[in-house]
């Protein structure tokens, strides 16, 4: 692992966020490399002044605030990943502003197939049960169930992927040493146990109403769609859906009630778009959940439902761009010439589906039994 210490060293230099992070990190690799270079180097980015460069070359002074929150961390078992992790979330790490490193209570590992399930804080009876009905049905179709751990929706879906036996993820707006809400003390270790609760912010950060925009960017972009249950028209889900919709991610929205109030923000976005879900089912289709346990065979026009025919066009153009020998990421972005935002969806989408296979090192190919031409 990288040193901890000078990614969050580098990241309390003032005046640069985390999408100037990602730009220093994709050109020089590692904090180290980024604050050992010249003022003029670093310059080259942009948004890198040169008052700004001189504070990024001080930053390898560790502070005594940092080291104190690191050794915290490691007293109540905490780990923190970064950018450069193999357990850092995939799909998160293509927005234009991830986190460049999360706090972690439990495992990130083998859970790159995840959907958010987000709604409304007081969803009522029907909010509930379908929240964690959808839960349940995802879970046990193999998705790692994201969402905020709040009261409502969220902990009734947390709750319905726990009952499943299967792992969920939670993402706080605060640090991990302020559960919030407190009655949900037992749901953090619960989750815990068989998933994570991640946060990126500093471990005894505060619930401020101002971290909760930041956390849903971090449940949309580790998601390969986003679920809405009962949202009124100024619930925070649909900040989380508007977020999923600028990274080029699913939305769906479970319709209620006409003449619910807890439901307008979910028929706006029906409205605006977003497929209406009636039950998992809907989800599973979407996102290309045919046959859980084969391979499509391409060559074939009828195995496994004719699936081949129900792939977009620029899945096809995908698949005939790969090989069974791995290729790096970078080498199908430029033969298909697509963006690698889009890329990296459409390639977990087929290995959903059971058509592409991804190997450590962003290395991807195709299924020994896929056959195209």
């Amino acid at each position: 692992m990288d040193n901890i210490s000078l990614w969050l060293s580098l990241c309390g230099v003032p005046n640069i966020g985390n999408s100037i992070i990602k730009r220093l990190i994709i050109r020089f690799k590692t904090p180290e490399k980024v604050i050992h270079s010249p003022v003029f180097e670093l310059m080259k980015i942009k948004g890198i002044s040169c008052k700004t460069a001189e504070k990024i070359q001080k930053s390898r002074i560790i502070s005594d605030n940092i080291k104190r929150e690191l050794d915290l961390a490691e007293k109540h078992g905490y780990k923190i990943i970064t950018l450069l992790d193999r357990d850092y979330p995939g799909l998160l790490r293509e927005i234009h502003d991830p986190p460049p490193y999360l706090y972690i209570s439990g495992s990130l590992a083998h859970t790159d197939k995840n959907i958010a399930v987000v709604g409304s804080r007081n969803a009522g009876d029907y909010g509930m049960s379908v929240a964690k009905q959808f839960a349940y049905d995802l879970a046990c179709s193999n998705f790692t169930v994201v969402s905020g751990m709040a009261a409502g929706v969220d902990t009734a879906a947390h709750t319905g992927a726990i009952s499943a036996g299967k792992r969920t993820i939670a993402v706080l707006g605060s640090g991990l040493l302020k559960i919030y809400p407190a009655v949900n003390h037992d749901l953090f270790y619960k989750i815990s146990e068989n998933g994570a609760v991640v946060s990126e912010f500093s471990l005894n950060t505060l619930p401020r109403p101002y971290n909760f925009p930041k956390r849903n960017r971090i449940i949309a972009g580790m998601s390969l769609g986003t679920v809405v249950v009962c949202a009124s028209e100024k619930s925070g889900a649909l900040i989380t859906a508007r977020l999923a919709q600028e990274e080029n991610r699913e939305v769906f929205a479970v319709p209620g009630s006409v003449n619910s109030l807890r439901s307008r923000g979910s028929h706006a976005l029906i409205k605006q778009g977003a497929k209406l879900a009636e039950d998992a089912q809907d989800i599973l289709e979407e996102l290309g959940m045919y046959c859980e346990k084969s391979a499509l065979a391409c060559s074939s026009g009828k195995k496994h439902g004719n699936l081949y025919d129900k792939l977009s066009l620029d899945e096809r153009e995908l698949l005939k761009a790969m090989d069974v020998y791995p290729v790096h990421l970078d080498e199908i972005v430029k033969k298909v010439e697509m963006p690698v935002h889009k890329l990296s969806g459409l390639l977990l989408k087929l290995e959903i589906k059971g058509l592409v296979k991804q190997s450590f090192g962003k290395l991807f190919s195709l299924s020994e039994d896929v056959k195209i031409g």
